[in-house]
């Protein structure tokens, strides 16, 4: 143990650039006899034993000619990224310190009484004089292995020729041909999603054009974080090389390491609507940046930039996605109707097929097509931030009570949704020209005849989450805040597929008013916003308000549905009582009847009475009776500001 080196029995071996510079600081400093200088001495004898490089120029001159296995790839990083001697003989020197204690020992040894145990500028500008090498001091403080981050130069505070050499631990490592990773960087695939054949087709062409084109930043946009990275990786695949995912600033050396592990850089960002960022610097680097991020934002870089922006599959690429993510379970037809009914892109796919069978797996179930739903409804990797609240409720047909005629509507608008991907299919240019798969419906109706519970069937009947906008988040006093955050909305509910649920609609989409002042200008400025959003959303959009009359004809003309919401009449209020009292109540018949013909109230009031009915009977210890109901009728007119019908009497 760290005894000097024996002679190699194979003289004909080249040494090593360390060996060469530890045999060359051999007679570096007294005491003959320390460890430090019989280790360093038998590098020296060791070094006059092979024939032909005993003389320190020529055993420099035979390294660059033939370097021994150990130092292949440090020589052919010194020459890719155009290294002189003393930048090369930095990297080895650092190499071994880092790596061989007793080299570290001697060069503590060596540097007395500066004590440092990496080599200092001042050590390896003194061996390439020995070497012949003039200006070592300058060709380490700016060449290009300081300027590429190969070698730092600490601390700051000393003279340069006190300084020591320090090298990234994982560019040494990668030198040495093992396998280091820096902090931040990402190299690990196995947990990307599948891409559709179609995108795997498109990554290649990709690849391509950067190797022909010169294109130096490819823009790969996605809703999906991940699936945004397996198309890089596919990208980088088709290139010959190996993934490098970071963020942030690329740390001192990446360049190099990516060299050394055939690896090309691709750096994730998530950027909000509007803002824009310039591309990390990697110096040294002269191969593609691919920049995985969302559907928002802009990224400027020194050179061309070109942008993918992933599409959602095909809806038959879709089925051999489903099919990948949930197995053999579901049938074919049952696969082939998820596909068909609902747009998700390849990530989306898998996170869901992921969730899907551990849902299973915890019920210790088959995974099933009813998995995908339960997981899809409750928001499962939908997440809309503070902007929008997840109204996880399923709603059963026969909590939605409707005439004939509402109840055609709200069909038609399901069947509008689950084909909008393929409706423009077989039909007229007109028809497909700028066609958009985004629905947009308006309920509108007086408070409390069931809108926002229509929507929440809806939902629930497409197996799709509903968030309902929170519009106090939305908006916003400052001008143009109120614009980036219903793109970030929109952006990510796109990508999400889920249902959004503008409440009281008209707050928001309301009629433009004639310019008087600045505040008229950019409240009309949001509304036209509002309306090219909507447009171009390729989502399901349900808004609900009291009167249609408050909306711009504009915004009108964009929706595909206004469905009128009228109040109950008789019959309807009818099966709303029974609807919500249930089976343990005490009513007779006729005082059904008669609470459905003379209360003219809407279902979202006859809610309220029943509950308040139902706490006061339990509070008197009965059943839920005509009494309570009553109490409770009369306290929901009071609250509406409107007098009891005559046909109805309040008991003591």
């Amino acid at each position: 143990m760290n005894r000097p080196p024996t002679v190699d029995s194979d003289t004909q071996r080249s040494p090593t650039l360390a060996e060469i510079a530890f045999a060359l600081l051999a007679d570096g400093g007294g005491g003959e006899d320390s460890p430090e200088a019989v280790w360093l001495a038998g590098h020296a004898a060791a070094l006059a034993m092979r024939q032909g490089v005993g003389e320190p120029r020529a055993a420099v001159s035979a390294w660059n000619g033939a370097p021994p296995a150990v130092d292949r790839r440090l020589h052919a990083l010194a020459v890719q990224q155009r290294l002189g001697l003393a930048e090369t003989l930095a990297l080895a020197l650092a190499r071994e310190s880092e790596l061989l204690p007793m080299a570290a020992r001697a060069l503590i040894w060596l540097q007395h009484p500066v004590g440092e145990a990496r080599p200092t500028v001042g050590l390896i500008a003194s061996l390439c004089q020995r070497v012949g090498v003039p200006d070592a001091l300058s060709a380490l403080a700016d060449g290009p292995a300081r300027r590429h981050g190969l070698l730092q130069l600490q601390p700051d505070e000393r003279p340069l020729c006190e300084r020591s050499v320090r090298v990234a631990l994982p560019l040494l490592f990668a030198i040495d041909g093992r396998d280091g990773h820096f902090d931040g960087v990402d190299t690990d695939t196995a947990a990307l999603p599948p891409l559709p054949p179609s995108a795997v087709a498109e990554a290649r062409r990709h690849a391509a054009g950067l190797i022909r084109d010169g294109v130096r930043t490819l823009l790969i946009r996605s809703g999906q974080p991940l699936e945004a990275r397996a198309a890089a990786a596919q990208v980088v695949g088709a290139m010959g090389a190996r993934v490098a995912f970071f963020e942030g600033e690329a740390a001192p050396g990446f360049a190099a390491w990516l060299w050394l592990g055939g690896r090309l850089p691709v750096w994730c960002v998530s950027l909000a609507p509007g803002e824009r960022r310039r591309a990390p610097r990697i110096p040294g680097h002269d191969g593609p940046l691919l920049v995985a991020c969302g559907a928002d934002g802009s990224v400027e870089a020194g050179a061309a930039v070109a942008q993918w922006r992933l599409p959602v599959p095909a809806a038959a690429e879709r089925s051999q996605l489903w099919r990948a993510a949930l197995g053999t379970g579901p049938a074919v037809e049952t696969i082939a109707a998820l596909a068909a009914h609902h747009r998700h892109a390849a990530g989306r796919i898998a996170e869901l097929g992921q969730a899907a069978r551990s849902a299973a797996a915890r019920l210790d179930e088959e995974v099933a097509i009813s998995h995908v739903t339960q997981v899809a409804r409750s928001g499962v990797g939908a997440d809309l931030g503070a902007l929008a609240e997840l109204l996880a409720d399923d709603i059963p047909d026969e909590a939605l009570i409707l005439t004939p005629l509402l109840r055609n509507s709200l069909d038609a608008l399901l069947a509008r949704c689950r084909q909008r991907d393929t409706l423009a299919e077989g039909l007229g240019a007109a028809a497909r020209t700028r066609y958009r798969p985004g629905v947009r419906a308006l309920l509108v109706g007086p408070s409390g005849t069931g809108k926002t519970l229509a929507a929440s069937w809806v939902a629930t009947r497409l197996g799709l989450p509903l968030y309902r906008v929170d519009l106090a988040s939305v908006t916003s006093k400052y001008i143009g805040e109120t614009e980036k955050n219903l793109s970030e909305l929109f952006a990510r509910a796109e990508h999400a597929e889920v249902v959004l649920l503008f409440d009281e609609a008209d707050s928001l989409f309301g009629k433009r008013t004639d310019v008087k002042d600045a505040n008229d200008r950019f409240a009309n400025q949001q509304t036209n916003y509002l309306l090219q959003r909507i447009e171009s959303f390729e989502g399901i959009v349900l808004l609900t308000s009291n009167s249609r009359a408050r909306f711009d004809s504009a915004f009108t003309r964009r929706l595909d549905a206004i469905i009128e919401f009228p109040a109950p009449g008789p019959e309807e209020r009818r099966a709303l009582w029974l609807a919500h009292l249930g089976e343990q109540h005490g009513l007779d018949a006729a005082t059904l009847n008669r609470l459905a013909a003379a209360c003219d109230l809407a279902g979202g009031h006859i809610r309220n009475v029943v509950l308040a009915a139902a706490a006061l009977a339990r509070q008197r210890g009965t059943a839920l009776d005509e009494v309570a109901l009553l109490v409770a009728v009369a306290a929901e007119y009071r609250k509406l500001g409107k007098s009891l019908p005559s046909a109805m009497s309040v008991a003591g």
